[in-house]
């Protein structure tokens, strides 16, 4: 199925890598880490074929549920927890394999976050580290519509804010200290959005 051929709300970005010069962070960005026909053929996919689920979560003082969807898969180890999440399925193992091939390191979980339309978002936040370490390495590729990936720094207010438009078959990768001075977020669009599929790989450890 040939998806995005006839929409400008899709696109590719340009090819390259950009690092971003950030205080306490590393930050990289490929465009086209996918080519279209790739991208257009995962997502379509991960889409239809992913166990998507809702969930709940605290927002002050009572309980809510997200405005996105997700779906959790993890490799079957001894050493690590893994709650009866199902495991890597063939797609997610073929953009795995890529990922670790570009980053020449070894992921054992991803979370799929499913954005339907430009009403579901995900607030400013730093992921959580109960699982995966104080600062630990965070690789996200992106599918579908392009969305904004904000980020702000959480302790020195004169840093501007960085705005990254996350392309389809794109690939972002933080590390370093980002997680522990950084906050990240997908905001709203009141603008027409089909749907996005981010693929956040990280590495669990007990």
């Amino acid at each position: 199925m040939k998806l995005f051929n006839d929409t400008e709300l899709f696109t590719t970005g340009s090819r390259g890598t950009k690092e971003f010069n950030l205080p306490d962070a590393d930050v990289m960005l490929i465009d086209n880490f996918f080519s279209k026909e790739e991208s257009d053929n995962f997502y379509d996919k991960l889409l239809t074929a992913t166990p998507w689920r809702e969930y709940e979560m605290p927002m002050y003082d009572k309980i809510v549920t997200a405005p996105r969807m997700i779906s959790w898969h993890q490799d079957k180890e001894e050493n690590i927890p893994s709650g009866n999440a199902p495991e890597f399925t063939a797609d997610l193992n073929k953009i795995r394999e890529r990922v670790e091939t570009e980053t020449n390191l070894k992921f054992n979980a991803v979370l799929l976050n499913l954005y339907r339309n430009g009403s579901e978002s995900v607030s400013w936040h730093s992921d959580k580290i109960a699982r995966s370490g104080s600062n630990p390495i965070i690789a996200s590729v992106t599918f579908g519509e392009t969305r904004m990936f904000r980020l702000r720094h959480k302790f020195r207010k004169e840093v501007p804010q960085v705005d990254i438009p996350l392309y389809h078959g794109s690939f972002l990768i933080m590390a370093g200290k980002t997680n522990s001075f950084w906050e990240h977020a997908v905001p709203k669009t009141s603008k027409e959005a089909l749907p996005r599929i981010n693929l956040t790989f990280i590495r669990v450890i007990r």
